[in-house]
């Protein structure tokens, strides 16, 4: 049996990974597996730019509107979930696509996961009251002191992943670095072919986030937040609430911040995220490709049939 490559293509946001896929999908007959961490949320559409039913009715996609945003996603989830979806892809001769911006899910599918500690919902609140009194900078400054590998790749605003370390830290009693480093890998993905998206025009990148935020805005995403406050128990403190986009407007509905500085902070926000994108990519080994060349389109769907042909190998 012929087990056909699963396709990686990273990038960051706003960087034509949908388009791309979609038209790889459609040249190869692929399936699309969802490598973004809001998309798993039900009703979360129009700030995580989710396909509609027109594109999915196209092209099978996988790994979309999984659970409600009041329930949290974790990477070992998403990968024993991604495994499951490519293997049913391959079950119907089909080329897994894996496309999105979530760096963690990537690593953790082909790199494996930590044994890490589960979370301490009791810890993590605690956490929060601190840093609703102290400032998440602070916690961060504590996270530099016991984990100071973490604390240097982490923004002192980061307030999921800073948490998070300080919650491994607390219970397990050893550094989130250092416990990253024991990593179990027992399922493999197979062949896969890795493609990053690297605009080579930072300022055109900047202003196509800026032109896709204010879309977002014009189709209802306050709207949108609104009803998802009205339909399930959400809290600011939620994974799904943390989303880029989605925390700046609870913000703004909650009336901390006006529409210009909620427009503001979500695109200042998605600039930081990508950011953090093109750094993870950099140190990824991967082939690259410059979205904002006119035959970037071309050259990737001929460097993947190429690839198909050759990478293609017997189980």
């Amino acid at each position: 049996m012929r087990e056909l490559p699963a396709i990686l293509l990273m990038g960051p946001t706003a960087a034509g990974k949908s388009a791309l896929a979609l038209a790889l999908a459609e040249r190869y007959g692929g399936e699309i597996v969802s490598v973004d961490s809001a998309q798993v949320y039900r009703g979360m559409d129009i700030g995580t730019a989710k396909p509609g039913a027109a594109t999915r009715a196209r092209v099978r996609h996988h790994l979309i509107d999984l659970i409600d945003p009041s329930e949290a996603y974790s990477a070992a989830q998403f990968r024993r979930d991604a495994l499951a979806a490519i293997a049913e892809a391959r079950g119907r001769s089909g080329v897994p696509i894996l496309c999105g911006g979530t760096m963690l899910y990537f690593k953790a599918l082909t790199e494996g996961l930590s044994a890490l500690p589960s979370a301490d919902p009791q810890l993590r609140a605690s956490l929060d009251a601190r840093a609703a009194h102290e400032g998440w900078p602070a916690l961060h400054a504590e996270l530099s002191r016991v984990d100071p590998a973490t604390a240097a790749r982490l923004e002192p605003t980061d307030a999921q992943r800073i948490q998070r370390a300080l919650e491994v830290w607390h219970v397990a009693g050893v550094p989130l670095s250092e416990m990253q480093g024991r990593r179990e890998r027992s399922e493999e993905v197979g062949p896969l072919i890795r493609i990053a998206l690297l605009p080579s025009d930072r300022g055109r990148l900047h202003r196509d986030i800026a032109l896709r935020f204010d879309a977002m805005l014009t189709r209802g995403l306050i709207d949108e937040l609104r009803a998802l406050r009205r339909r399930y128990a959400l809290t600011p403190d939620l994974p799904s609430m943390r989303s880029v986009g989605y925390r700046q407007a609870w913000a703004h509905i909650e009336g901390e911040i006006n529409a210009a500085e909620f427009r503001a902070r979500g695109i200042a926000a998605t600039r930081q995220l990508a950011k953090r994108q093109f750094t993870w990519l950099r140190a990824t080994q991967a082939t690259s490709f410059d979205p904002h060349s006119a035959q970037a389109a071309n050259q990737v769907i001929h460097f993947v049939g190429e690839r198909l042909r050759s990478t293609t190998v017997t189980v």
